[in-house]
């Protein structure tokens, strides 16, 4: 939970708000977290003011080139590109990860899928900021002064370097771990070079799982080498072929999924990968790479405001109805289920609404609104087509209210 502040406006921080941020972004959204302090619940399904917290996080990015939403697919207010980590669960860098693969965007806006009271000026602050300085990131921190890496704008290119450089670290750090006494460390269902269980060794390669090893081949899992091929799971390699996954090679062919030796196939999906494959950051936690960023920061204790308990979800719902909030809500709401995007003078038709029942009667109001719609509709729609059906109106209902108090009778 991130502690919650009722006065402001969501995304309204402590600043005034800049002019729009840079054009061409793409966003991340992590939606596939488990949810354990909400019991399991599909927290991104959980409505807040009648709408999907995934959907309410979709309308803050909607501005997004590319919006990438890295959980399984599921009905969503509008399209996106659905990306998983592998395995599934496999935690925030892993997640992240998967959904930048999907971004071409210089600066990506990585968003949790929990935050009720996102929204778009929130999301053109950080990208102003982030154009602004020469952070590689901006992020919000909330009323505790914590910051809220999952609420930011990042330079796409300083991610991914840092992300390399984490896999890289996590692959060196294992090689150093393993015994230089010939035999070799057992890694899962592997035998090396000489006491191993299904051992094909040849020499005194180092771990492998299932595998063995024909020289100075590097950790391999169920897979043999023949010379000095990199990593690879399941595959065999003839050469100097780069990693492979379910799949052997024979020369200088990419990365292949159940391939056979010569085949040039694609990258693969499935299990851990290697130092040619992409990075294994399963279970990493988000400060090791925040941690090694340069980041800015921007107060706001509204927007970043995140559900990870039933108290949060019952706070963002009571928030939702309060005076001063509740019609932008509602009118939010109903444009999303209506599947339409308009920006409506809440103003301008609630003095027609006023007008039509003081001057003609109550029930004239909710009528009189919904011709002028239906009216605007037919008219190509917009605030312009809006705006000239409810002056036609307010000036009917006028003419109706003047008849009442005028005594005269008629000429």
């Amino acid at each position: 939970m991130t502690a919650y502040e009722p006065p402001g406006d969501p995304g309204a921080g402590t600043d005034p708000a800049p002019g729009p941020g840079p054009a061409g972004y793409d966003a991340v959204v992590l939606a596939g977290g488990a949810a354990r302090r909400l019991g399991g619940a599909d927290k991104p399904g959980l409505r807040v003011g009648g709408r999907a917290l995934l959907d309410r996080v979709l309308a803050a990015c909607a501005g997004a080139r590319t919006t990438v939403v890295v959980a399984g697919p599921r009905p969503t207010a509008r399209p996106v590109t659905w990306a998983r980590e592998d395995p599934p669960g496999g935690g925030p860098l892993a997640a992240l990860a998967a959904g930048l693969r999907h971004t071409t965007a210089e600066y990506v806006v990585v968003l949790s899928a929990d935050l009720p009271f996102l929204g778009e000026p929130t999301v053109a602050r950080l990208l102003s900021a982030l154009a602004a300085s020469e952070a590689d990131g901006v992020l919000l921190t909330d009323a505790e002064g914590r910051d809220q890496p999952l609420v930011a704008a990042y330079r796409a290119a300083a991610v991914r370097r840092e992300l390399a450089a984490l896999a890289g670290d996590t692959a060196g750090r294992e090689a150093r771990e393993e015994p230089a006494d010939g035999k070799g460390r057992a890694d899962r269902e592997g035998g090396l070079g000489g006491e191993g269980r299904e051992d094909r060794s040849g020499g005194e390669g180092p771990v492998g799982r299932e595998g063995g090893f024909g020289g100075e081949d590097l950790v391999g899992r169920e897979g043999g080498f023949g010379g000095e091929g990199p990593v690879g799971r399941e595959g065999g390699f003839g050469g100097e072929g780069p990693v492979g996954r379910e799949g052997g090679f024979g020369g200088e062919g990419p990365v292949g999924r159940e391939g056979r030796a010569g085949r040039a196939k694609p990258a693969g999906r499935e299990g851990r990968e290697g130092s040619g494959g992409r990075p294994d950051l399963t279970g990493m936690p988000l400060r090791r790479l925040t941690g090694a960023l340069r980041l800015d920061r921007v107060p706001d204790a509204v927007a970043s405001f995140d559900c990870d308990t039933w108290d949060d979800i019952a706070t963002a719902r009571a928030r939702i109805r309060e005076h001063g909030h509740v019609l932008d809500e509602w009118i939010s709401a109903a444009k999303d289920e209506l599947g339409i995007d308009l920006d409506v003078d809440t103003g301008l038709l609630l003095d027609l609404a006023r007008d039509a029942a003081h001057g003609v009667a109550r029930p004239a109001a909710p009528l009189t609104t919904f011709l002028v719609g239906y009216v605007a509709g037919r008219a190509g729609g917009g605030p312009e087509a809006v705006a000239e059906a409810a002056r036609k109106a307010a000036a009917l209902a006028q003419r109706w209210a003047d008849e009442a108090t005028d005594a005269r009778p008629d000429a």
